[in-house]
């Protein structure tokens, strides 16, 4: 069983990654391929992974998924048991919402948000708010919806998301100073203040091509 993978970024696609795992992660020779969520395969080569995997065994298959933390391996093999749940989609759910949005709204049995996953109709939507009620803590996920009304303007979740995002952007390669940056300019464009949302603006905007000449041209 393949529990964890580290190593340099080969290669990435739209929901997939290729780790250097061989010696030291330094051209070892051996590549391999994770099918992740959506932020991670955002990762540019040269950049190293550190990845939680869960492997999925068919018959005429073996595919590793890799995820950023461990809560979020815990969230995915939950939804694995979720009647009408697969892999693909579980992997959509975790690239759409963070662990702490999903256990929020599986506390309040609230289907609306896995009705925005890729792939995810209505009925699978209620079935997975349903069946994920009471097996999913938010507080473990830091905090609810409620703590963030306490607190004026939410800024203190808007705050720990920056935060998150900066982190995982951070793990993905970029410097520190160039995804605070991201981040900052993200949010005054207007980004979301979920840590998905954001992180997904901030990526498009480090993944936007520049020209060298704009600045001089002002």
């Amino acid at each position: 069983m393949i529990a964890f993978v580290r190593g340099q970024v080969l290669a990435a696609g739209a929901g997939w990654v290729v780790v250097d795992v061989g010696p030291g992660g330094a051209g070892g020779g051996v590549g391999m391929r994770l099918e992740v969520p959506g932020r991670l395969s955002g990762a540019h080569p040269g950049a190293e992974l550190a990845l939680h995997t869960h492997l999925v065994v068919r018959e005429d298959s073996l595919t590793l998924f890799g995820f950023a933390t461990a809560e979020e391996l815990d969230v995915f093999g939950i939804l694995l048991g979720v009647s009408g749940v697969g892999p693909r989609s579980a992997l959509g759910v975790l690239t759409e919402l963070t662990p702490a949005q999903i256990a929020q709204a599986a506390a309040s049995e609230d289907e609306k948000p896995f009705r925005k996953v890729s792939g995810i109709g209505p009925k699978t939507a209620k079935l997975i708010a349903v069946q994920l009620a009471g097996k999913l803590d938010p507080l473990a996920f830091g905090g609810t919806e409620a703590e963030a009304d306490e607190t004026p303007g939410g800024r203190a979740i808007d705050d720990r998301a920056a935060a998150t995002v900066v982190q995982g952007l951070l793990g993905l390669g970029y410097g520190e100073a160039q995804a605070e940056t991201a981040v900052q300019d993200a949010r005054s464009a207007g980004a979301p203040n979920d840590e998905a949302g954001l992180l997904r603006a901030a990526l498009a905007l480090l993944q936007a091509p520049r020209l060298p000449s704009d600045r001089g041209a002002r």
